[in-house]
């Protein structure tokens, strides 16, 4: 199995006429992804020729959902108009689906734009989305599989381990890890590192604890604020599955942004020797070194008796 989406899931893409949303369109196409439109206000009625499918562009997210039965959508648009194109999405989904996911790629959305988004669909209990800023989410299959965002799939396989990250390059990183000692995923999410997004480290937890394929969990923290921190007093009193946790930006100084903008240490807060102690008091396996992510999970599914030495 995996969470949230699947080879069944049908994927609306928000700024299909645009470059980046034509490229990632026919990426996620090859992989085995179910593009069945786009949207970009004023080119409704235009085409757009992806691998193997000629999709329809929409002008509006409502006719989109409602011709299209999607109920999934990316937003590649430029940050001034992503907010827009977020609660656009939301309002179509739950009116006409109850339910839905959004996926935005875009970065630099301003935070004031990122809070009213957030508010607003915080009424709206069947909508989910994950970012801003991130790579997407992408469930591996037997042949292809499901990809919304940018992940390259052809880096992951179907497996057992589910990977959750703050930061998008060392998602890739703990896949090429998983690989590495011979595991797949089920389900790969990157979420961002914005200091204001949708889906959160115990989103993601809680929905892998209830996936009975998802057999150990690889979590990619990163330095500035206290979603880790509040992962794993979350994870001490609900989670069943092994985890192994990395934090980045160890040597990161105080006051500095480093990458994302929640990636700041602050009246000293938020560091990564806090964040891997909140680790190890719950329980989570630590690599001190990306690098060493596989190795450790490797040990961990031997010691748990879910592999053979």
């Amino acid at each position: 199995m995996s969470i949230w989406i699947n080879e069944a899931s049908k994927v609306l893409v928000q700024g299909i006429t645009g470059s980046q949303g034509t490229f990632h369109a026919t990426r996620m196409m090859e992989y085995g992804t179910d593009v069945v439109g786009g949207v970009t206000p004023g080119k409704g009625g235009q085409v757009v020729e992806l691998p193997g499918r000629t999709v329809p562009v929409f002008d509006g997210m409502s006719q989109a959902v409602s011709e299209a039965d999607a109920d999934v959508s990316v937003i590649y648009v430029p940050a001034r108009f992503a907010a827009a194109a977020i609660i656009e999405a939301a309002n179509a989904f739950n009116e006409i689906k109850g339910e839905g996911l959004i996926v935005c790629i875009t970065e630099g959305i301003p935070t004031l734009d990122m809070i009213r988004c957030v508010g607003h669909i915080s009424d709206m209990p069947g909508i989910r989305l994950i970012g801003p800023n991130c790579p997407g989410i992408i469930s591996p299959g037997e042949n292809g599989g499901c990809k919304v965002g940018i992940m390259p799939g052809y880096i992951h396989a179907k497996g057992r381990i589910g990977i959750i990250s703050k930061s998008g390059t060392l998602t890739y990183e703990a896949v090429a890890q998983t690989m590495s000692v011979g595991e797949g995923q089920t389900t790969c999410i990157g979420i961002g590192g914005d200091p204001v997004s949708g889906t959160g480290f115990i989103d993601c937890l809680a929905a892998f604890e209830e996936d009975p394929e998802t057999e150990a969990v690889v979590i990619i923290g990163e330095i500035g604020g206290t979603a880790e921190e509040d992962a794993a007093r979350w994870v001490a009193d609900n989670f069943s599955k092994p985890i192994v946790g990395f934090v980045a930006g160890a040597t990161a100084p105080p006051g500095k942004r480093m990458g994302h903008a929640g990636a700041i240490i602050s009246g000293g807060k938020g560091t990564a020797e806090e964040k891997f102690a909140a680790f190890e008091d719950a329980g989570i396996h630590i690599a001190r070194d990306p690098s060493k992510i596989g190795e450790v999970l490797l040990r961990v599914l031997i010691e748990a008796g879910l592999r053979e030495t």
